[in-house]
Formats: structure tokens, sequence, C-alpha cells
């Protein structure tokens, strides 16, 4: 049987977001899973998928798309049923894009440079310069998300939307990015609530277990 979606991703990447929310949907999906060791990412086959030479890429039966806010709020409205996101609500709605934004634009960014500072720099020196303003530019997003942002008891509220999974996802990285999560008691609540969902439990082992 054909799936509808294929989900071309890297574990411990923001693609599991996207597992996650492929899970939640009730999707049918294959994964294909990228070896970035062997710089799979950048190869012919795959720049053909996505020339970005990112992850993730999902592809649809109309398309590929890209970009994980792009994809959560696509799954989103393609299976309504599952009541993913606010989508009578245009402003809630927004909201949340917002958030997602917010996560893609500014936080995932901030942890990048830990381990790719050669997307903005050409010297070692820059980038271990980069790697220790890491704890400081990743803990001050949280400290926003902590104290302005997360509604609670999920992101937007009551209601569980996309936003849950892509904040869990990026939240899997505080430790290694060298800020305490002791500082962010609600985020460690919602990261610790959303591990529990079976869904989650079931894409963290999937997308380890999953072939290229």
């Amino acid at each position: 049987m054909t799936s509808d979606f294929t989900l071309y991703y890297a574990p411990d990447t923001c693609a599991l977001a996207v597992i996650i929310t492929l899970r939640d949907a009730g999707a049918s999906y294959d994964l294909h899973r990228l070896d970035f060791t062997k710089a799979d990412q950048q190869s012919a086959a795959y720049l053909k998928v996505n020339p970005k030479g990112r992850v993730p890429a999902l592809r649809t039966p109309v398309g590929m798309l890209t970009e994980v806010p792009a994809i959560l709020v696509y799954l989103a409205q393609a299976f309504p049923a599952a009541r993913l996101a606010p989508l009578d609500d245009p402003f809630a709605f927004a909201k949340m894009q917002a958030f997602n934004c917010y996560l893609a634009s500014t936080l995932h960014v901030a942890h990048a440079h830990r381990m790719r500072g050669h997307r903005w720099a050409d010297e070692e020196s820059s980038f271990a310069d980069m790697r220790r303003k890491v704890p400081q530019a990743v803990g001050a997003c949280y400290d926003l998300i902590e104290r302005d942002l997360l509604e609670g008891p999920w992101v937007m509220g009551e209601p569980y939307t996309v936003a849950d999974p892509y904040l869990f996802t990026l939240a899997q990285w505080l430790e290694e990015d060298g800020v305490d999560p002791a500082a962010f008691p609600r985020v460690m609540d919602h990261r610790a609530r959303v591990a529990e969902r079976a869904s989650v439990k079931r894409a963290i082992a999937e997308e380890w277990d999953a072939q290229g």
C-alpha cells in the first residue's frame, strides 16, 4: 500500500516535530532517513527533493513542502478532524503561527550556532565565539517562552496544537546547549507532559528505527 506522504528527515533534528504531527493527524506516511555523517542532505539525489539541502522535506500528494512551520500548519489544515490548530479562530491561528515562527527563526538559529557556525563565518575563532554565546542566546529565548509565550498547560493554553511537538522537539536540546533546565520549570513541565503522549513515544522510536 502506498502512503500518502513521505518525510525526508534525519534523527535528532527538528523533523521529529513533523513525525509526531503525522502520527497525531492519523496520516499514512513513510520515512526516508538521511545520514548527516555521509552528507546525504547535500547529495545530488536529495537536492532534487529539496534544493535547500536541509531537513525535513515532506512529499505530499500535491507536491513537496519544506520548513517546519509550513509543514505543521499544512498537516493541521489537511486533517481538520485531528484538531491540531485553532482553524476556526483567525487570531488564535496567527498567534500559533507566530510562536512557531519564533522557534524557527530565533530559537533554532541560536541553537545552530553551537555546531553550524560555518553558515555565518569562516574563521575557527569565530566558531568558538559562537559556541560560547549559545547558552546565553538560547537561554534568553527560553526565558521569553517561559515568561510570556507558553500559556499552559499547552503552548496555546488548553488545546494541544502543532506548536506543542515543535517546542518539545527543540527543548530536547536544552542541556546540550549548556542551558540549565531548572531555570525553566514551565518549559520542563511541558516537555515532560508531551513526552508522555503515546504518539510521541512511538515517533521517537520510529525516528531511530527507520531506514533510508
